[in-house]
């Protein structure tokens, strides 16, 4: 399978509601960044561990680890949890940004360094997540 059609698998095995709203912001993402690069991590380690929820991720950034070592990864992810959608916008150095940036006006969300997490699109303003998401893929090209 191509990383589209493992992103449609993916999205398909999420409860209807959910899956719903994963694929509503899926598109809006490939609409803001129509020339991304697209990424599916399954959320298993080497050893086929599950160590995470599958994310589908969005752009693409080079990280350097303190060890030296650096990777291509991507700038922004989105994953489906219990609670409802996180948005991952990776790469910002001030871990405080997006919280004293978006927080007030982002909606019913929790933000963290890198991290939006809402229950359900209707809770948090889509132009204020669009906002962050092109913020965050400025910061990191």
């Amino acid at each position: 399978m191509n990383i589209q059609e493992q992103i449609e698998a993916y999205i398909t095995t999420l409860p209807e509601s959910k899956g719903n709203e994963m694929q509503t912001l899926h598109q809006h993402i490939l609409q803001v960044l129509p020339k991304c690069k697209l990424w599916f991590l399954d959320g298993k380690d080497d050893k086929g561990k599950v160590v995470s929820n599958p994310n589908i991720g969005y752009g693409t950034q080079t990280i350097k680890y303190t060890n030296g070592t650096i990777r291509e990864f991507y700038q922004v992810g989105i994953s489906a949890n219990t609670s409802g959608i996180s948005v991952y916008i990776m790469g910002i150095e001030d871990k405080k940004y997006l919280l004293e940036t978006y927080g007030k006006k982002i909606g019913k969300a929790s933000i963290t360094g890198y991290c939006i997490k809402f229950k359900t699109l209707k809770d948090i303003n889509m132009d204020i997540l669009e906002e962050a998401i092109l913020d965050g893929i400025k910061q990191t090209s």
